[in-house]
């Protein structure tokens, strides 16, 4: 059964003993889950926990075979699917049309609501660019342009920031905190565990049933990963008292990975220029044996170029390459295992014909598959879910064994669990001795790196430890009866306010100016100095870069 209605006549939006069904397969069992006006909601769970299927039935789009959902009439309702709801073919300015006129705006509230959230989500400008033109990130703003054009009091958002620069993760999380102060009830799935600390409730999905221990699982999550990285630490501890790493000449003459004396990857003073645009600028950058770096960025920042770069698939404009101890050749890349963005997977072949491929390419025995992947050796690689698809990957990659792992978003896309077992797998590798140069898009995901490398327009802006890039940075953080009022009074003060749970924080900026806002709106609220988040620490740096390099961010950039 559905129920709509004004928002005057119910408290909250949701679903009550939701059961939907393909097939004879059950995706959602007895689910309920409660989205009030004016707070953010977060559904959480792995691949296939049925975090889409939940908000598609919210949103009106699968129908329940049971139970009762509770939301506003269609036009009162913003979503954003997995897909982003973005029509490539047509311009910004197009798209936003087409929206305003399915939902009946008129041209002047068109007009008027447009130009708002094209500044607020960095767009200006863009109205005549075909959307199939633009970057990823800029095509998940533009699909929150379009979900909010109408002003709806029920925002569904799935999967809204997935495979997004951290930057412009921030951005739209601004924009749904904005949502939220404004009255709207929010809903978003997410795999990202940093994002599901920021809403106000919290529902965990497994096997498409609530798991009531929502915050417990959260934070064994988390401490599952800190055990990992413990564990990793010993491991480089180990090492470094030459007790696990092998020395001597290789095949190509290099020094051996473990060695100490010559970096298994090194980029010296690299340049890399596509006609008038420079996506690397200056970089120096190595990697170790038995090392994890992280190589951190926004969109345009020039990762993948440099890793490219780096591989040999790409020639510097100036500065030098290396790979061993030598120039990037066949014969050094077969020391080498890569994880590229599109998994370098046949998606048309199956699991045992990729990996039968690999191995006729590097010349290994196959891999050992753990038993999901044994259980789909026959299945094609199109039909696995992306968690599985990721655990190929890295098969294939590791099989050889390989002295230096290349991984570029090896996690993007993948649930909690499924991220964590391949971060296992990455710290494992390092632990045998393999150096490691991971990019990641999961700011959470840097401490699992022993030392962090940030780009930031082709250049480098920071390099260490998370706990010296972060330093003594600090930020405000602000418990008030109501965030709403201390949000709104803080954005209107310029005051970048990020919203976690019912709480605000407030980076970079002195207690006094945070109290003087709050102090001119009215607003009561308890202020308190804390550490910056990495990730406040990172957004920080990037747009101090663009702001002294006068860019405009995605925009101005190549989306490499």
């Amino acid at each position: 059964m559905t129920t709509s209605g004004p928002p005057a006549a119910r408290s909250l939006w949701g679903v009550r003993g939701l059961i939907v069904r393909y097939g004879r397969r059950t995706v959602l069992d007895d689910v309920t889950l409660e989205v009030r006006p004016g707070s953010v909601t977060a559904v959480i769970g792995g691949d296939g926990a049925g975090k889409t299927t939940l908000l598609r039935a919210l949103a009106g789009v699968v129908k329940p075979v049971a139970g009762e959902v509770l939301r506003p009439e269609r036009r009162r309702i913003g979503f954003i699917a997995g897909t982003g709801g973005v029509y490539d073919d047509l311009t910004v300015g197009e798209n936003m049309a087409f929206v305003a006129e399915a939902y009946g705006l008129s041209r002047e509230e068109r007009d008027r609501r447009a130009p708002r959230l094209l500044t607020r989500t960095g767009l200006t400008g863009t109205g005549g660019r075909l959307a199939g033109r633009l970057s990823g990130g800029m095509r998940q703003k533009l699909a929150f342009v379009l979900a909010l054009l109408h002003d709806p009091e029920l925002l569904v958002l799935d999967e809204p920031t997935t495979g997004v620069d951290p930057v412009s993760r921030a951005k739209l999380w601004g924009l749904i905190a904005e949502e939220a102060a404004a009255g709207a009830a929010v809903v978003v799935s997410t795999t990202y565990l940093d994002e599901a600390r920021r809403a106000a409730r919290i529902l965990l999905l497994e096997d498409g049933r609530v798991r009531d221990d929502a915050a417990l699982a959260l934070a064994s999550d988390a401490e599952a990963q800190s055990a990992a990285r413990q564990a990793h630490t010993r491991g480089q501890a180990s090492a470094h008292t030459g007790k696990a790493r092998p020395v001597g000449a290789d095949a190509t003459g290099g020094v051996r990975a473990g060695s100490g004396r010559t970096p298994l990857a090194e980029a010296s003073g690299v340049v890399r220029r596509f006609g008038a645009v420079t996506a690397v600028d200056g970089v120096d950058l190595e990697v170790g044996a038995g090392e994890i770096v992280g190589l951190l960025g926004a969109n345009g920042a020039g990762k993948t170029t440099l890793i490219r770069m780096m591989l040999g698939l790409l020639r510097p404009t100036a500065g030098s390459v290396a790979l061993f101890g030598r120039a990037p050749s066949r014969r050094s890349r077969a020391r080498l295992g890569y994880v590229p963005q599109g998994l370098g997977l046949w998606e048309d072949l199956t699991v045992a014909e990729n990996l039968a491929f690999s191995t006729e390419s590097f010349g290994p025995r196959p891999p050992s598959l753990d038993e999901d992947l044994a259980a789909a050796t026959g299945t094609l690689v199109r039909d696995l879910p992306l968690g599985l698809r990721r655990r190929l990957a890295f098969a294939a990659a590791l099989a050889h064994q390989p002295d230096l792992l290349v991984l570029d978003e090896p996690t993007s896309g993948v649930g909690l669990r499924a991220r964590a077992a391949l971060w296992r797998t990455v710290h494992a590798a390092a632990d045998a001795g393999a150096g490691v140069l991971v990019t990641t898009h999961h700011l959470d995901e840097a401490a699992e790196c022993d030392r962090l490398v940030l780009l930031a327009g082709g250049r480098v802006v920071a390099e260490g430890t998370l706990a010296s890039i972060v330093g003594t940075a600090t930020a405000v953080a602000v418990h008030a009866e109501r965030w709403d009022a201390a949000f709104a009074a803080l954005t209107a003060a310029g005051l970048p306010a990020a919203l976690v749970g019912r709480d605000l924080r407030v980076p970079d900026r002195d207690l006094a100016v945070v109290r003087d806002a709050l102090d001119d709106a009215g607003v009561e609220a308890r202020l308190e100095v804390v550490p910056a988040t990495f990730e406040e620490t990172f957004v920080r740096l990037a747009a101090a870069h663009s702001s002294a390099a006068g860019t405009t961010g995605e925009q101005g950039r190549s989306p490499r």
